[in-house]
């Protein structure tokens, strides 16, 4: 079997287009690639094999639905298997009650693992990595509501009214802390001197 580290993203795309096309055997080269990786993954975030493993069945279930929205111009093939499978796990903690707390220290090496690509010379993949430590920087300065408004809709893709709905808070505050976030992030990364 393969694994994700021997694969390159023109494969992964090449099976996302079959699989958009709801072709059995895509999904299966999909799934047998990625998998291992996903489940890693997930387990990080769940620490429970069995929540994993349930995160890792609902997220190929969603990857097969939605494959026909990928958009390589937007994330690598496993950057955007990675985010369905975080947002499947973040809900799940939600579900369970947990306290889920956006935090920079941890923020870095998830944007980094999510950022991964085997396509990446290693001076990009540093770069990436610098740009990801500066992003986490900035985004740690940002007051806790803004920063958990920011991270739902921008890493966990939920519109401005279902982060409202999440945060129990009204559209136009939601909009204005993303907004107004936005700009705080613009004008940090500017000032951030390079690594």
């Amino acid at each position: 079997m393969e694994t994700t580290s021997r694969i390159d993203n023109g494969q992964l795309h090449i099976w996302l287009n079959g699989v958009a096309a709801k072709d059995a055997a895509a999904f299966k080269a999909l799934y047998q690639a990625s998998s291992p990786k996903l489940f890693g993954f997930a387990l990080r975030i769940l620490n429970k094999r069995e929540l994993a493993e349930e995160i890792l069945q609902e997220s190929f279930v969603n990857i097969w639905n939605n494959a026909a929205s990928y958009q390589s111009s937007l994330a690598a093939p496993m950057t955007w298997m990675m985010t369905i499978v975080r947002n499947r796990a973040v809900d799940l903690l939600r579900k369970l009650d947990h306290d889920v707390e956006i935090d920079a220290d941890e923020f870095d090496p998830q944007i980094v693992l999510a950022m991964e690509s085997g396509d990446l010379s290693p001076l990009q993949q540093m770069e990436l990595s610098q740009d990801a430590v500066a992003l986490a920087a900035c985004m740690s300065r940002l007051e806790a509501m803004q920063r958990q408004a920011m991270a739902l809709a921008f890493y966990h893709d939920l519109s401005h009214s279902e982060v409202a709905a999440h945060m129990t808070m009204p559209v136009g505050t939601v909009k204005t802390w993303i907004r107004r976030g936005l700009d705080k992030l613009r004008n940090c990364l500017v000032k951030v001197p390079a690594l």
